[in-house]
């Protein structure tokens, strides 16, 4: 069973810090430690925003976007449908998937999916987003690639993930599911209303992080520049300006070249303790997600 995440010793925060802990590590049988130690020190905020542009390619699959919108919870609640979604997948890598908490998170998860005729193909390509996007973020903007061996870790963390949220027929290895994925985006993206819609709500919604309500309109080309063709055309989005395009780019190649030269994180970041106010109060697992009814279940501070 994995043990959940803390801090390294003095030892490992040295020279390459983190990295000389998971090179240490055997990815066959340590993937969880060395999928948290990516996620909460060596790429923390890589991650984080290409799990959410990872959210953008599953709205351009209309069977994915269509029953998102039959929720209706985008609609009215998308910033406690994004923290849900968050935290179910922060408590199953901080704590494991066999620990208690993980184990009531995907329990969460399994109900929730439960509800609904979901075809298994959508749910392993929504897994695959969340092993491929980071990896192929990592190879454009962050300070260093995934190893090979952290690249074996990530894709069996998510394999555990998926088998016990019951995906059929998630491939052996890597390679193949990102050429599945590919083919499965080529097959399936296609535009609809509920790609659009769902994908302008999380685009505002995100935006909304950073920048103040009447500002929105202005980052929403900004948005635009990181997606591809095929991605934009399946939503309905205009693609951005090329100029702004290249100058996000940048921006991000120059932020991996200062991130090169500058100390590494000594702390975790654990996007459990990120405060949130969703749940100004802490939040319960079994709270977390979609619902038959409108009851929700008593609330108790976060562990």
């Amino acid at each position: 069973m994995a043990t959940p995440l803390s801090r390294p010793t003095a030892e490992a925060r040295r020279s390459s810090q983190i990295a000389d802990r998971i090179a240490a590590l055997d990815p066959e049988e340590n993937y969880e430690e060395i999928a948290r130690l990516l996620y909460a020190y060596e790429f923390s905020w890589d991650i984080e925003r290409a799990l959410e542009f990872a959210l953008f390619r599953t709205y351009a699959v209309p069977s994915i976007s269509g029953l998102l919108a039959k929720t209706g919870e985008f609609e009215t609640r998308p910033r406690k449908r994004y923290d849900d979604t968050e935290l179910l997948l922060a408590e199953t890598i901080e704590h494991g998937l066999d620990s208690p908490r993980g184990r009531r998170s995907i329990a969460r998860m399994n109900a929730m999916h439960g509800r609904f005729r979901i075809d298994n193909a959508d749910m392993l390509y929504v897994l695959s987003t969340f092993i491929c996007e980071p990896i192929r973020w990592l190879d454009r903007f962050g300070r260093r690639r995934m190893t090979e061996n952290e690249q074996r870790a990530w894709f069996l963390y998510y394999r555990g993930l998926g088998e016990r949220m019951n995906i059929q027929g998630i491939p052996d290895q890597l390679a193949d599911l990102m050429h599945w994925n590919q083919e499965y985006e080529a097959v399936n993206f296609q535009f609809s209303e509920s790609n659009l819609r769902i994908a302008e709500i999380t685009r505002d919604l995100l935006l909304g992080f950073y920048l103040p309500r009447w500002l929105v309109w202005a980052g929403r080309p900004a948005v635009r520049a990181f997606l591809d063709r095929p991605l934009l055309e399946s939503m309905g989005f205009r693609p951005a300006p090329g100029w702004l395009r290249r100058l996000m780019l940048a921006a991000l190649r120059t932020r991996a070249s200062a991130l090169r030269r500058l100390p590494l994180r000594r702390d975790p970041r654990l996007l459990t303790q990120v405060p949130r106010p969703t749940y100004p109060e802490g939040y319960q697992i079994e709270e977390l997600g979609t619902f038959r009814s409108a009851a929700t279940p008593s609330k108790e501070p976060t562990g």
